[in-house]
């Protein structure tokens, strides 16, 4: 079967424009964002702010820009910033803030859900004399967490030990959306005790490129001169915020059908032969599953071949991820080519 054809659960990043996107960006205002006048991209920046209850935002081209440029922002060189065993500002923006700051990423362990406890970072930080730990990340949903969606009062319990040891407070919030809807919350309600938060619009709100960082109009302003260090400013970018812009305003609250999607995916492979796989864990768009007595990637590419995509987080270590451009029907589906699979699956010393 053809890639072109398949279930695509790889990530949420993998979804097209929808029709009214793509007339979104036709018929978008432009200027030049470099020299602030381009008038989607204001629109945007407000709206985003509004919608995270910050003051200012900033538009990037990607979420690990976004970190990167708020790591930059809050640190300087020597400085060090508190992050999760599992954090993506650790493992996935190749160490772009030691690399290009000078920052130190000091780890506190996340557990299997994603948190990190206020007593790790109490005990995380350092004493006058060492280097400074000007900052504490979080991350929510927590990707490599399974998609775990941390509730506010966890986030503030560690944000005030970080606030009152002089530290701010970044909330890597790629799709804090989801958490929100996971939450039965808003998004500002979610982040209040955040400093700054960063949130991408390429993942499950579906729109092609973009992400932003919010924060108070001041650390903005100071950001934004970074994000041009960086190589992030942009001409005329209305016609990526455009779309950005529309999924704002109409994908947010479509996201429970993500999740709903997500947990029809769990019921459906639970149980199946070689899964091990925890069907109530699922919180938002995310499933990972372990498999057992078969060999990994040999499972993923016989699965590619029976029209259903997804990523892995290790050699049996699987993840879908549910987004705009997959239906129930489509999830139907795919949850028939995955139990057929395995149940085909030749034993892990037979396939290699």
């Amino acid at each position: 079967m053809a890639q072109t054809d398949a279930i695509d659960l790889r990530s949420d990043t993998v979804t097209r424009p929808t029709e009214a996107m793509r007339q979104a960006i036709a018929s978008a205002e432009v200027g030049d964002d470099v020299l602030g006048d381009d008038p989607t991209v204001i629109a945007l920046e407000r709206a985003a702010a509004a919608r995270i209850g910050k003051d200012a935002a900033l538009y990037v081209p990607s979420g690990t820009m976004a970190n990167l440029v708020a790591l930059l922002t809050h640190c300087g060189r020597g400085d060090e910033a508190i992050v999760g065993s599992e954090a993506h500002i650790l493992h996935h923006e190749a160490a772009g803030a030691p690399a290009l700051g000078g920052i130190s990423l000091r780890t506190v362990p996340n557990d299997a859900r994603g948190r990190i406890t206020p007593g790790d970072v109490r005990a995380a930080l350092r004493p006058p004399g060492a280097p400074r730990t000007a900052l504490v990340c979080l991350e929510n949903t927590q990707n490599r967490c399974g998609g775990a969606a941390i509730p506010e009062r966890e986030m503030r319990a560690v944000a005030d030990v970080a606030h009152g040891a002089g530290a701010a407070v970044h909330v890597d919030g790629a799709r804090i959306f989801n958490a929100a809807v996971a939450l039965e919350t808003d998004a500002a309600t979610l982040v209040a005790s955040a400093d700054t938060v960063s949130f991408c619009f390429s993942k499950a709100l579906g729109a092609p490129v973009g992400s932003v960082l919010t924060g108070p109009r001041e650390f903005i302003d100071r950001a934004r001169v970074i994000r041009r260090q960086v190589g992030g400013g942009m001409r005329q970018a209305g016609v990526i915020a455009a779309a950005a812009l529309y999924a704002l305003e109409h994908h947010v609250d479509r996201l429970a059908d993500d999740h709903a999607n997500a947990r029809r995916l769990a019921a459906g492979i639970a149980g199946a032969p070689h899964v091990r796989l925890d069907a109530a864990s699922v919180e938002t768009n995310m499933v990972f599953f372990d498999v057992e007595g078969i060999d990994g990637p040999d499972f993923r590419a016989r699965l590619a071949t029976a029209g259903v995509l997804c990523s892995g987080m290790g050699p049996q270590r699987m993840r879908m991820v549910t987004h705009l451009d997959v239906s129930a029907a489509q999830i139907d589906t795919a949850v028939e080519r995955i139990r057929a699979v395995l149940t085909a699956a030749p034993p892990a010393s037979a396939s290699r």
